[in-house]
């Protein structure tokens, strides 16, 4: 989970003043609701807990790290239903639910619940069940081309675009529908981890989440994220984030 929180990190300071072109320095600034929500599906794994308790909690600890306004209105209440979001708030905070669960069937399911605590709209749930099927498939050494195809006959995304058609014309856009595909499309047209996270920051829509999604799944697929950019997320994250990803990367990432 560590390849979305970067991608939140070095995407926050392109988002809404996005750039058009990947040949950019890379650079790991502070995070966002992205990575508070992560690491907050990462706790509730561990823990077993409701997921939307377990957002909750953290994103009161968090308040500040822009989060949306329907969200920051459902995490203030003790009791907010869902609101039927279509949002890709629930796809990039899914990233642990692909490295947790062997089955596909379980992933999936999990997948679901934790977006439904607040997008349950069937594009929030798809969003959320695509990202995290594709980092289950990617983590089993998948193929691109394997990835490409199951993920289009079960969601209906469009992934034989390519980022240089799709870039002239995105722009900034927060539904799963129009930019989960599009951060998928960036990690099949990668050839590394960094490569998909300039990518998906270089079509200039919401680079974070965009860049949290493509890093996610690249993670799964090329392995760590380098060194020099995981030193550089440890820096800048809250000791208590760093044990969670120590727990969780034990439990679930570590060969058994």
């Amino acid at each position: 989970m560590i390849g979305a929180i970067a991608g939140d990190m070095i995407g926050a300071p392109y988002e809404r003043f996005g750039i058009r072109h990947k040949d950019f320095e890379p650079v790991v600034s502070g995070f966002t609701d992205d990575t508070v929500l992560t690491v907050a599906t990462a706790q509730a794994i561990l823990e077993k807990r409701d997921y939307g308790q377990a957002y909750r909690m953290l994103a009161r600890a968090y308040p500040d790290r822009g989060f949306g306004a329907a969200f920051a209105h459902w995490f203030q209440a003790d009791a907010a239903a869902p609101y039927n979001s279509w949002g890709n708030g629930a796809a990039m905070r899914v990233s642990p639910v692909g490295w947790a669960f062997d089955d596909q069937a379980r992933v999936l399911s999990e997948a679901r619940q934790s977006a439904a605590v607040t997008h349950n709209h069937p594009e929030g749930i798809r969003g959320a069940q695509a990202t995290a099927l594709a980092i289950w498939l990617a983590r089993r050494g998948t193929d691109k081309e394997t990835i490409r195809q199951t993920l289009a006959e079960r969601f209906g995304y469009d992934l034989k675009r390519t980022v240089a058609a799709i870039r002239p014309n995105y722009r900034f856009e927060i539904s799963c529908q129009r930019s989960v595909p599009e951060a998928i499309i960036c990690f099949l047209e990668a050839t590394d981890f960094e490569t998909a996270v300039r990518l998906a920051v270089s079509l200039g829509g919401d680079s974070d989440t965009q860049a949290c999604i493509a890093g996610a799944i690249a993670e799964a697929f090329y392995g760590p994220v380098p060194e020099t950019i995981r030193t550089a997320v440890d820096h800048r994250l809250p000791q208590a984030f760093r044990d969670t990803i120590a727990r969780f990367t034990a439990t679930y990432l570590s060969p058994k």
